[in-house]
């Protein structure tokens, strides 16, 4: 393994825009779920898995997540990066019932915002939120600020609604009016689009995430959430979900849709193509993606502007990866904006 240091250098800091951390109590909480039969099977999935797998990755998985210090910061120092943008991993509080999801979001923001304060020149925490409630959540986005958070993490669909609904559209207002990005992460696929992936094995991070992630951004663009909230600023992982490989596609058959009134719901948008809005409102991380060939296209479709690394730990904590992407093919200013100065503007760092 190529021994990677922190501080810079290589010309350049490198932080990690996309890592996961549990508490005990969601823990806890999944597993009571799990038990019970909790009706999703993306979750059911995903967490009866993760939850109490004996296997080697299970362990490490848990104990990565439910590190906020030493194992966490040594695991950093090992693979060479320097800070880590830390979230509430998926599925969130989205799968309780308002209550006890408001109690253990506020609890797991609590417990993030302390390990920041701890580790301030390491760790930058993401608000997390309880979408059930929008307009408490869009108060809890406001609280997250003050903790010092410099992003919020929407972990997907909401009990299978996705939230180009106008209901949860409050978050989006208060994002935006905090200039705090949304970085939309992966959950299982809902009910209504996991069937063939599940029967496959194909509904997790092979495949299944970020077909469901990719359609609930598209969702939000041809919906007009962009059009409603011009400054709102969103990050997807992975590549852009696929996006920038399908934009030119998307833009053609988005369009001919719009002009045929073949959906009765479908009207123009302002910036015209699809397209448009994944680079104006759009930044991409490549956790779990360091492959440079994505990472060189979607530079070229999106623009150097709007691409960022991530690793996604501790769901692949690889550093050989790392060393991999400092190795590319691209000018040191380009290596400095994808590793750090984007994150730094795009974060308000």
């Amino acid at each position: 393994m190529t021994e990677l240091k922190t501080g810079g250098a290589q010309g350049y800091l490198r932080i990690a825009t996309e890592e996961a951390f549990i508490t005990q109590d969601v823990l806890n909480a999944y597993m009571r779920l799990v038990a019970e039969g909790y009706d999703d099977p993306g979750f059911q999935s995903l967490w009866g898995f993760y939850s109490s797998s004996p296997s080697e990755r299970g362990h490490k998985i848990r104990d990565g997540l439910l590190s906020l210090g030493e194992q966490r910061l040594s695991d950093m120092d090992r693979a060479g990066v320097d800070k880590a943008i830390i979230a509430l991993t998926a599925p969130g509080t989205h799968v309780f019932k308002a209550d006890e999801a408001k109690a253990l979001t506020t609890d797991a923001n609590d417990q993030l915002a302390a390990a920041c304060r701890a580790h301030p020149d390491r760790f930058i925490g993401m608000t997390a939120i309880a979408p059930v409630d929008p307009v408490w959540s869009a108060r809890e986005i406001e609280r997250g600020h003050k903790l010092g958070f410099k992003a919020v993490i929407l972990n997907g669909h909401v009990e299978g609604e996705y939230t180009d609904d106008e209901k949860f559209w409050p978050i989006f207002e208060a994002a935006q009016a905090l200039d705090t990005p949304i970085y939309l992460h992966p959950q299982g696929p809902s009910k209504g689009l996991i069937g063939p992936l599940l029967e496959r094995g194909l509904d997790g991070a092979v495949f299944g995430f970020g077909v469901d992630t990719g359609l609930h951004l598209l969702r939000l663009i041809v919906m007009g959430v962009f059009d409603r909230f011009p400054n709102l600023k969103l990050i997807v992982g992975h590549g852009g979900e696929a996006l920038p490989y399908w934009s030119y596609r998307i833009d053609y058959m988005h369009q001919a849709g719009v002009k045929s009134n073949r959906y009765e719901f479908l009207k123009p948008l302002e910036l015209g193509k699809v397209s448009n809005y994944l680079k104006r409102n759009v930044y991409a991380t490549f956790s779990g993606m360091a492959w440079e060939p994505a990472i060189q296209f979607s530079k070229t479709v999106l623009g150097s502007d709007r691409i960022m690394y991530a690793m996604d730990y501790p769901y692949q904590y690889e550093p050989e990866e790392v060393a991999a992407q400092d190795a590319m093919d691209m000018s040191l200013e380009d290596k400095r904006a994808f590793f750090q100065t984007n994150a730094e503007r795009v974060f308000n760092l």
